[in-house]
């Protein structure tokens, strides 16, 4: 089998695989009471379960190791990735601490760097080590704070992945090449059910995570060769939707005073929801901005460290001026509107009662 079709037969099996592992995952969560109920900012309106996740990760790590040649190679990656499926499962059952999936976050991502999966600066093992660990981390969580929208997580993972994948085959890393597509097309098989008319299933962070951290360590095993440290900023916009998102609501509850740690309808998907009006909506045009972003990845990767340099300054440039844009009053969500007239009503000064008849002297 020539390597194309090998590609396409890891992602047609992963599709048909979850699109029977979604609805056994559903009613395994009707029957454990595993549920996401519609409380404080959430905006379903009904109690919608969980595992979705499971049924994802377990359908990309069942192809991996019975229908292609990624598992001997990351071997690490899928072991750890299905250890975090488990702890964001137990966190979407009982909730869990930050502190606590921050440590095996960061425990995870030391576990690829000793894999040899991780960046390569030449400034030595510390840098190499920090930089990981704090990509891994941060990427993980961006995915898991995107998770706040029908179809918001998966569609961004869907095409992240895609990109991933697609520039693994360019560079003829085969194995990686069929494990993210395969990740693409669980993620978009799990589309059908959650962005259905009310969803009928949720990834939970027992997918968020992992796919979050698929993608960190998919990314960090591409070759990096003569770019060494330049293949950094080479390959961020791969990521680059969820990174957005969640700089956005930092410096957006940062503003208003707000805990950063805080749930809240102020995320980019619930900006975009204000203007286009439905999840569908929101999801197509956050695929759209994947996509683009992932185009751009692929070509910097190809091209010379000047040109990444430049192209790195100008997309640096057009996300802070997206950031901007996003925290003008124009695009805030309904609910941040509400928030900021209840401030507002209640620091105005009371204005002095006018007499009923003026005084004539």
């Amino acid at each position: 089998m020539s390597q194309e079709l090998q590609l396409v037969a890891s992602a047609a099996i992963a599709a048909l695989i979850t699109l029977a592992a979604v609805p056994v995952a559903r009613f395994l969560a009707v029957r454990t009471n595993t549920f996401d109920h519609p409380i404080g900012y959430k905006t379903h309106s009904r109690s919608t379960p969980y595992l979705g996740g499971a049924a994802v990760i377990g359908s990309v790590v069942l192809v991996a190791a019975a229908f292609s040649r990624a598992f001997p190679d990351y071997d690490t990656l899928f072991l750890v990735t299905l250890a975090l499926c488990a702890l964001g499962t137990l966190d979407d059952r009982v909730g869990l601490p930050v502190g606590p999936r921050l440590v095996a976050q960061g425990i995870a991502a030391i576990a690829l760097y000793a894999s040899g999966v991780h960046w390569e600066f030449g400034a030595g093992a510390g840098v190499d080590v920090a930089v990981t660990v704090l990509w891994v981390i941060g990427v993980v969580n961006a995915f898991n704070l995107m998770d706040n929208l029908d179809g918001a997580t998966a569609v961004t993972g869907a095409v992240a992945a895609l990109g991933v994948g697609l520039l693994a085959a360019v560079e003829e890393v085969w194995p990686l090449a069929e494990l993210m597509l395969a990740l693409s097309a669980a993620c978009g098989v799990f589309l059908v059910f959650n962005l259905s008319r009310p969803s009928r299933i949720f990834l939970g962070d027992g997918g968020s995570m992992p796919i979050g951290f698929l993608i960190a360590g998919g990314v960090m095993a591409l070759p990096q060769g003569e770019l060494s440290g330049w293949a950094l900023p080479a390959v961020v916009p791969l990521a680059g939707l969820v990174i957005l998102d969640t700089t956005l609501v930092v410096i957006s509850r940062r503003r208003r005073g707000r805990p950063v740690l805080s749930g809240a309808r102020d995320h980019l998907t619930h900006r975009l929801l204000g203007r286009l009006g439905s999840a569908r909506a929101v999801a197509l045009a956050l695929a759209a901005g994947q996509a683009l972003l992932a185009v751009l990845a692929i070509a910097l990767y190809q091209a010379s460290a000047e040109v990444i340099a430049v192209a790195t300054l100008a997309y640096v440039a057009v996300g802070l001026g997206a950031l901007w844009l996003l925290e003008s009053p124009r695009w805030h969500s309904p609910q941040m509107r509400e928030q900021a007239a209840d401030v507002q009503a209640t620091t105005r000064p009371a204005r002095p009662s006018k007499p009923l008849l003026e005084s004539s002297g």
